[in-house]
């Protein structure tokens, strides 16, 4: 007999997983987490979970509390008998800590990956990594999602006549080159060069934009600082428009005003984290669909191979 598949959430992505929940086809878990009065959390499951398959949904954006949430409740449905956790991880904090870039700093994304799997985490299900090889840090399986899946299909609805695509910085130049051939387009990178993380000291723009309506793909939206910087030259170089794409919202500091104030058309993000205000240039696609699947293909034991572009570039 197979086990049940059962979706529960932390407090952080309540707002998402019940949307999951919703298009999986189930009701989200009954599941609390209880404080003590020095600010301690202890998750509790107000269901039996023994023999399931558990699917904890829950993003480690700001505060740090989240991660604690996600990593006492991998430990409390393994000791409830569960038969597989799974971590739903639509935004993997501390992705952008993947290596020693200077002396005597932290590999973040190493230690969370270590946390969760000492917690008992016997898959994870994310989506786009800051760095893809962040998932060979990882000794369980690793589902990485792609949001082209969804921004694909936006993109094309909005019909754009001269459309090219655009790096924001050489390391991205990979995946949207992918993008850029799936629409058989042409694409240009964004250099930039930083003096200290969130602060760019120049940027220059690599290929010709001259009356070009031009998207901007990133995995990231901090500050906002380098997408209206690109915008801005962007639109020196030439571009008729400017839009950007970009899946997590993080939009620390002055982002909501840098976007405002910024020459972009608008500003398309993901719901892997919540909005903190409204915008009138930001506008949110879902995710939850798409996580569904791949929740119901790792839960039947189906590939997940056609969620991502390069399946889609062969059915073109």
């Amino acid at each position: 007999m197979q086990p049940s598949a059962k979706i529960f959430s932390g407090n952080g992505s309540q707002y998402l997983a019940e949307k999951i929940a919703q298009k999986f086809g189930v009701p989200l878990g009954k599941a609390t987490v209880q404080r003590f009065s020095d600010g301690e959390i202890q998750p509790v499951f107000h269901e039996s979970v023994r023999g399931d398959y558990v699917f904890l949904v829950q993003s480690t954006f700001a505060p740090a509390e989240n991660i604690m949430e996600l990593l006492l409740m991998i430990d409390a449905a393994k000791r409830a008998s569960a038969y597989k956790v799974i971590a739903v991880i639509p935004y993997y904090g501390y992705a952008r800590q993947d290596r020693k870039d200077k002396p005597r700093v932290a590999i973040g994304s190493k230690l969370v990956a270590n946390m969760l799997v000492a917690a008992g985490a016997d898959r994870v299900i994310t989506m786009d990594l800051h760095a893809p090889q962040i998932q060979g840090y990882f000794d369980i399986p690793v589902d990485h999602l792609d949001s082209s899946a969804i921004f694909i299909p936006y993109i094309e609805n909005l019909k754009l006549e001269n459309l090219t695509f655009a790096a924001p910085d050489v390391g991205s130049a990979n995946r949207i080159r992918e993008i850029a051939s799936y629409f058989e387009v042409e694409m240009v990178i964004c250099d930039k060069h930083r003096k200290r993380a969130n602060e760019i000291a120049s940027m220059v723009v690599i290929g010709d934009v001259t009356d070009r309506d031009v998207v901007l793909i990133d995995d990231i939206c901090d500050t906002g600082g380098t997408l209206a910087k690109s915008a801005a030259l962007l639109k020196e170089k030439g571009a008729r428009s400017v839009r950007a794409l970009c899946t997590h919202p993080v939009l620390s500091g002055k982002a909501y005003e840098n976007i405002e104030n910024s020459v972009l058309e608008e500003l398309v993000v993901c719901d892997t984290i919540p909005l903190k205000q409204s915008s009138s240039k930001i506008k949110v696609i879902s995710v939850a669909e798409l996580f569904a699947i791949a929740i119901r293909n790792a839960y039947e034991n189906r590939s997940i191979t056609g969620l991502f572009i390069h399946s889609q570039m062969r059915n073109k």
